[in-house]
């Protein structure tokens, strides 16, 4: 039963550009025109989309470095849709392809559900930080431009990438998870899986609480901004720590046999990129000079924000044995 998951033959495959992969790219590409045409202007001093008085303005070298960086990214995507599509595309080593796609999987995904459940919340909450007497750091609408473009941007490379994993890696992930090969995991993975999961449990139960409304571990200024986008935020960055955790669990333990290997696969491909990215990127912002004491992170939520990081390593780990060790037999097959 095991060889018919292996393909007949592991040959070069080709790059079909059809319409919707032509779609898609443009899609892509053109996503990122205002979130990049919007960083370029800050670096260049212009102040379009920031309020008088907001604290962007108080470091502009450190709001240009921020800036550049920024731009650097999210021109990736362009690079990536390019790779995507492009014949010479399917020449790039599966890792320098795979690892960025994982990282901007990561980034867009936690977007691309919170952004239209914060929408939802504002919409019945009815108030803003703004409204509230906060001052603002964005104009609302620089809000709405960049993270539409980051939904879009998620869309298009998703399919891209899902048309182009399954010509060139489509037989990695055939069949159910009943009917995987034995050793594709071995007991050093289910002790990374059950490593995770007892990492995990601090992290979750803190976004959980934090969610729920519970203020016990945060800063005096988190506390005291928190509004229905925070409380979104929380509780997306909660389902995506389950998520890595259920995948790589389902994955080292074979468990859930009768769903398809995608199933599993899937959840521990977003959900570690989602609790690694975030939570690394929230730990360097961590790392950062807060002038106000009461908004400096407290070691509660650095924790919170380191865990759910180690947390995605450790199941990006178990899907990276994976595919390798999955991806070797069916050449050994083949040879």
């Amino acid at each position: 039963m095991t060889q018919s998951l292996a393909p007949a033959a592991v040959p070069g495959p080709a790059v079909r550009l059809s319409g919707p992969r032509r779609i898609l790219r443009a899609v892509a590409v053109l996503s990122c025109v205002p979130y990049l045409g919007l960083k370029a202007a800050w670096i260049a001093g212009s102040q379009v989309g920031i309020p008088e008085r907001s604290g962007l303005l108080d470091d502009r070298v450190g709001m240009a470095v921020i800036n550049g960086l920024s731009v650097l990214l999210d021109s990736a995507v362009i690079v990536l849709a390019l790779v995507l599509t492009r014949p010479w595309g399917l020449r790039v080593p599966a890792w320098l392809l795979a690892f960025p796609v994982w990282v901007a999987t990561g980034l867009l995904a936690p977007i691309m559900a919170g952004f239209p459940a914060q929408l939802v919340v504002r919409a019945f909450e009815g108030s803003s930080a703004s409204d509230q007497g906060h001052e603002p750091f964005l104009h609302e609408w620089v809000f709405t431009v960049v993270y539409t473009g980051f939904i879009l941007q998620g869309l298009a490379l998703g399919g891209l990438f899902v048309l182009y994993a399954r010509d060139r890696w489509g037989y990695l992930w055939r069949g159910r998870v009943w009917e995987l090969p034995v050793g594709v995991v071995g007991p050093a993975h289910r002790a990374l899986a059950a490593v995770a999961a007892v990492l995990a449990l601090l992290p979750l139960t803190l976004h959980v609480l934090w969610a729920c409304g519970v203020t016990a571990g945060l800063s005096e200024g988190r506390a005291a901004d928190r509004g229905g986008d925070f409380h979104v935020l929380e509780a997306v960055h909660a389902v995506f720590l389950v998520a890595a955790v259920a995948g790589g669990f389902l994955l080292a333990f074979r468990r859930g046999r009768a769903l398809p290997a995608a199933v599993p696969l899937g959840l521990a491909w977003v959900g570690s990129g989602a609790a690694a990215c975030w939570g690394g990127w929230l730990t360097l912002a961590s790392l950062g000079g807060v002038e106000d004491i009461a908004d400096r992170p407290t070691p509660l939520m650095n924790l919170a924000y380191a865990g759910q990081m180690l947390v995605g390593f450790l199941v990006a780990a178990i899907g990276v044995y994976y595919f390798a060790e999955r991806s070797a037999r069916a050449a050994r097959r083949t040879a």
